[in-house]
């Protein structure tokens, strides 16, 4: 890639230039203020994920105990039967939530009352596993909530670090590159033409004596 931009050695190119870059480095700045903010938001969304998730591992684990002992006391197709129908543990809302820029929804989940089974051959084991496992997803959708938002961040700070990059080590020396050359051929072109002045004018006195 060249150093210079394809433009013509002119005073209203440089003036042009000159104005760009201080539109790019301003842009640089906004982009640079961005990037850290996106890295802070990243890097606590980081630290809320990992709890919550450790939480979600032992909810998960203790409402999978159950279910188990409840497998084993009601037996695989009874318990099967006896989810049938059951109504949702679980309201869930999703919507749309923007930060920085970044688009990711928001999930807000609450319990509802959980209907006992009214079956003679069910455990109580079945409907500790019921409870638990609504506690679990309740913190589940948090979790996905966060992951989310954690990973759409993490991308737009990526993409933001490299857009940094490229004003400042390509976009910007590229068009300070250019505004000195402009600079330096303009500078050129003046000193020839004084020389010429000079010349003329010497040679004009020359012939008036």
């Amino acid at each position: 890639m060249s150093r210079h931009l394809k433009i013509p050695p002119t005073k209203s190119a440089l003036l042009q230039l000159k104005r760009q870059v201080v539109f790019l480095e301003e842009g640089h700045g906004m982009l640079e203020r961005k990037r850290e903010l996106l890295t802070r938001l990243v890097y606590e969304r980081l630290g809320e994920y990992r709890k919550v998730r450790a939480e979600a591992r032992r909810l998960l684990e203790e409402a999978y105990r159950w279910l188990a002992l409840a497998q084993m006391r009601m037996g695989s197709q009874m318990l099967r039967q006896s989810a049938l129908g059951l109504p949702p543990t679980l309201r869930v809302n999703i919507l749309p939530r923007s930060n920085v820029g970044v688009e990711y929804p928001a999930v807000s989940a609450e319990p509802l009352p959980i209907t006992p089974v009214g079956l003679m051959w069910t455990d109580p084991s079945f409907d500790h596993a019921r409870e638990k496992l609504s506690e679990a997803s309740l913190v589940l959708a948090h979790l996905g909530e966060l992951e989310t938002a954690m990973w759409r961040l993490l991308a737009e700070q990526r993409k933001t670090q490299k857009r940094v990059n490229a004003l400042k080590y390509n976009v910007i020396p590229r068009y300070r590159s250019t505004i000195h050359f402009i600079q330096s051929a303009l500078e050129e072109e003046e000193r020839n033409t004084l020389f010429q002045i000079k010349v003329l004018r010497e040679q004009a006195e020359r012939a008036g004596s």
